[in-house]
């Protein structure tokens, strides 16, 4: 007999979760008062079977709602002053100088959705037939619920309510971001996405660019970055749909997805992934951090774990506000006679934590977890601490490193993940606390010679008595995963990056990859089962993280171009303003051109296994992707590298850079993995 919390387990054991998921438009201050804890109305369990929580039409099963240790935000009264006395196109912009952290109200943390799972006494899973391993049903709301009217979130207590979409199990616990989802390795998640979003979008939507076309309403469809499953569930751009499905991408099949979860513990995330407007909707809220865990293979590594006080996600972005409160995103293009709204990248001067500005955190005197997530739509943040403290690198995107790696600063791109540790024990007896910080450029890297101004991301309050630290940081993590080896890749392909700007003018119009459309047909199809080495190469002047769905990969290299201009206009041909041109790296004399370019080390924290990286300008980045499971070397036997579903069905996959409004402009493509 197994149990499940304090519900007993008889004829099966409590592997699966039944929830329903919202996402909408929220007020925050209704949540201010909600008490985050559903099962405490619970109902008594019937024939051994796990009972439902009720929220209206909404029924919560096998899931509690769980809220980590209060995050505190700065005061900003004195900044809202200030920026009000020296107001510019009605925005509030962060002056350096400016103080951030003051006087705090207490406020809660993202909540969680963690799954009752079963475990034996020795706490490892427990056995399951295939039959108990289908996991239950989930069913998720994305939606501003039956609300009419525009609800609001509130970003700091100085700075008015704020609209907002939102994910959650319900209009009273929707957050932002949205809660961080637990789940737990090969036991299956099934969701079920329901948009009850408004009739119109209140960010700017510009429907000049390569975007979904709904008759009424606001489309989304979710991705779970990261994640390992069938294209059907994994939110493909044009499987979007609206409210009541009143419209409908080409793709779209049906509501209802399903996780595997068979896949290596790691951090994940869950986005919006809408053709042309992922941009707004993620600036407007709709993300949320989602995790696999393995409990019995990482309780051995004896670093914190489980989500408890000790092991936070931190969900890093950045905004604009106007003085009413609203979310700031400029209503004019850069090129408006061509894109009357959008903007090569958009970046806010608040940075936000959690759903706070500049918030504070009180910690001990002990080792933290942090899985940090960038989810801003074009920022890059260059993360330091004060004090002398480092990171000492576990994980990296969704994959544990082989080694622990420590840091004194690191890079963090778009949609990028470091999961580090940090020993609050080293900060200096008389200290009090320890800012984390961050002085990348934006855009990212920049001008040459360029030094951004150092911007605080949010501080960290450190008790005063020292504590007994139970958790170590082991000498290996997870070391039975494969090694990069070239011999096994089966072909070379070549991945160029363009940036297009309009005549006369050095003001982008489109980004492509490849010379192509994302409607042209597809050109990658590789086969399950193998590995590809990709050579992308980057003709532009930004940095672009490239991220590849359903695949992990390992970065080998970078080295610079030489005599780039002429390079790119070869593969521009004849097409140096629009879509097309030759786009054949050989016949442009790749090979001379890298011919004694710079060497790029690639970061130690990064040789890992991962699903973004940072492609820099002028340089060819060459990738081992692997298109089939990862697993340790003593598990795969028999499977032929085979995934746990069919992965020719459905719509297929995509590759994209990760900077938002890039992705949004066409840099991205469609990928079909064949058998």
């Amino acid at each position: 007999m197994t149990r499940c919390a304090t519900v007993t387990c008889r004829a099966k054991p409590c592997a699966s979760a039944s929830w329903t998921y919202w996402c909408g438009l929220v007020d925050r201050q209704v949540l201010a008062n909600k008490s985050s804890n559903m099962t405490q109305n619970m109902p008594a369990p019937v024939d051994g079977r796990l009972p439902h929580v009720y929220f209206g039409h909404l029924a919560v099963t096998n899931y509690s709602l769980c809220t980590t240790t209060s995050l505190s935000m700065t005061n900003i009264s004195s900044f809202v002053a200030f920026m009000r006395s020296h107001e510019k196109t009605n925005t509030w912009f962060h002056t350096p100088g400016t103080e951030l952290f003051g006087k705090s109200d207490d406020m809660d943390m993202c909540p969680c959705l963690r799954a009752r799972m079963a475990y034996s006494e020795g706490g490892s899973l427990a056995d399951h037939t295939a039959g108990d391993r289908n996991g239950g049903t989930i069913s998720i709301d994305c939606a501003a619920s039956t609300m009419v009217g525009l609800l609001s979130w509130k970003f700091h207590r100085d700075l008015p309510a704020t609209r907002v979409f939102a994910f959650g199990t319900s209009k009273e616990t929707a957050t932002v971001p949205g809660p961080t989802i637990f789940a737990t390795r090969g036991v299956p998640t099934h969701i079920t996405w329901t948009n009850h979003l408004p009739p119109r979008h209140f960010l700017p939507w510009d429907r000049s660019l390569a975007t979904a076309r709904p008759r009424t309403g606001v489309p989304t469809v979710v991705h779970l970055h990261g994640g390992v499953q069938q294209s059907t569930s994994d939110g493909h751009s044009m499987a979007w749909f609206t409210s009541g499905f009143s419209s409908t991408g080409p793709h779209f099949s049906s509501p209802a997805y399903s996780y595997p979860n068979e896949q290596p513990p790691g951090n994940l995330w869950y986005h919006d992934h809408a053709m042309g407007l992922t941009r707004v909707n993620i600036l407007a809220g709709l993300l949320g951090a989602y995790r696999v865990s393995d409990p019995a293979a990482e309780a051995k590594l004896g670093i914190p774990s489980a989500g408890g006080e000790f092991d936070r996600n931190l969900v890093l972005f950045d905004r604009d506000f106007t003085r009413d409160g609203a979310l700031f995103m400029n209503a004019t293009g850069n090129n408006p006679t061509v894109h009357p709204q959008w903007q090569p990248e958009y970046f806010g001067s608040v940075v936000v934590v959690n759903g706070k500005a500049w918030p504070f955190l009180r910690v001990r005197r002990r080792r933290y977890r942090f899985r940090i997530l960038n989810a801003s739509n074009a920022r890059f943040f260059k993360l330091s601490l004060s004090g002398g403290l480092r990171f000492v690198h576990v994980g990296s995107d969704s994959v544990y490193l082989a080694k622990p790696v420590a840091t004194d600063e690191f890079l963090l791109a778009p949609s990028e993940m470091a999961d580090v540790i940090v020993d609050f024990a080293q900060t200096a007896k008389t200290a009090e606390a320890v800012v984390l910080r961050s002085d990348a450029p934006a855009p990212y890297p920049g001008d040459p010679g360029e030094k951004a101004d150092t911007v605080a991301v949010m501080k960290f309050l450190v008790a005063r008595n020292p504590e007994h630290d139970p958790s170590a940081v082991p000498a290996g993590l997870m070391t039975r995963y494969p090694r990069p080896d070239v011999r096994e890749a089966v072909r070379t392909r070549r991945i160029a990056m363009y940036e297009y700007t309009k005549k006369g003018t050095d003001e982008p119009t489109h980004l492509y990859l490849n010379g192509r459309a994302y409607t042209d047909p597809v050109t990658e199809t590789p086969r399950e089962g193998t590995s590809e080495l990709w050579e992308v190469i980057n003709l532009t002047d930004d940095n672009h993280p490239l991220h590849v769905h359903l695949a992990v990969f390992a970065a080998l290299e970078q080295r610079s171009l030489r005599s780039v201009d002429e390079f790119r206009e070869c593969m521009r041909g004849s097409a140096s303003g629009g879509a097309g041109g030759r786009n054949d790296a050989k016949a442009c004399g790749l090979a001379r051109h890298l011919a004694g370019g710079r060497r790029h080390a690639v970061p130690r924290q990064e040789r890992g296994l991962k699903n973004v990286f940072k492609v820099r300008p002028s340089t060819v980045t060459t990738l081992l992707v692997r298109f089939k499971p990862l697993e340790e070397e003593n598990e795969g036997k028999g499977r032929s590298g085979r995934f746990p579903f069919d992965v020719t069905a459905g719509p297929g996959y995509v590759y994209h850079c990760h900077i938002l409004d890039h992705e949004d402009n066409e840099m991205m493509r469609p990928m079909r993995i064949v058998r």
